[in-house]
């Protein structure tokens, strides 16, 4: 898989180069924001994800996270020392598909590039609908076929992942889904670190549907989808 790199310190990206190349990844290094949009060019060039450092000298990190996925589908991984859950949701809302926070494991880092590419694989969307495709709740209308969901008519842009979850929810409104459940269908895993991802996609879903109280927590087990009235 072709990998894209955007990180200005060599040092770190070199050792970085090096580990992912024993992993079998065939990494492009760009150390600005302006070299990571145009190695982009045309249409994502062919790379299958993009691990992108939020501290760029020449844009905002946020910003290049943005200008890429206008440009481009490819998945997107945050690496950033900010760890706050406002600032996942602001890097998610812009379509950053997963985000790693440092110092981390080389593992996990490994492991989320894998599960990414993994959705990103799946979710070639299908021609065409039907009504038993589409799932309509109150003001929320979700088409399964295309990937869109929208709010009183309104679209809603979503990320791959905060599309999958809030479609495992919708599809049994009410029933309670483990934690456990959600995060092996949605992320096809069972990693443990997971479950903080899993948290900061229901925020994020919370707040850009602008409907709170439509995902509840259950504590200590899971989450469900309360119906709202239309």
């Amino acid at each position: 898989m072709r990998l894209l790199l955007v990180e200005d310190d060599n040092h770190v990206a070199a050792a970085l180069s090096a580990v992912l190349a024993r992993h079998g990844f065939d990494v492009t290094h760009a150390r600005s924001g302006e070299e990571a949009l145009q190695a982009l060019v045309p249409e994502g060039n062919g790379f299958g994800v993009v691990l992108l450092d939020l501290g760029l000298p020449d844009q905002d990190g946020y910003e290049v996270c943005s200008k890429i996925r206008k440009r481009t589908s490819t998945p997107v991984i945050m690496v950033t020392a900010r760890s706050d859950v406002r600032s996942r949701i602001h890097g998610l809302n812009l379509g950053a598909d997963d985000y790693v926070v440092k110092p981390y494991d080389t593992g996990e880092l490994l492991a989320r590039i894998h599960a990414v590419s993994r959705r990103s694989a799946q979710d070639e969307p299908a021609s065409g609908g039907t009504p038993d495709t589409e799932l309509n709740l109150g003001a929320v209308r979700i088409e399964l076929p295309t990937r869109q969901v929208s709010v009183n008519g309104s679209v809603v842009q979503l990320t791959r992942k905060e599309f999958d979850l809030l479609a495992l929810l919708a599809q049994r409104p009410g029933v309670v889904f483990r934690r456990e459940q959600i995060i092996s269908e949605v992320w096809r895993t069972s990693w443990e670190g997971t479950g903080r991802t899993l948290e900061v996609h229901v925020a994020s879903l919370r707040s850009k549907l602008r409907m709170p109280a439509l995902i509840e927590t259950v504590r200590g087990v899971g989450y469900r989808l309360v119906a709202p009235v239309a």
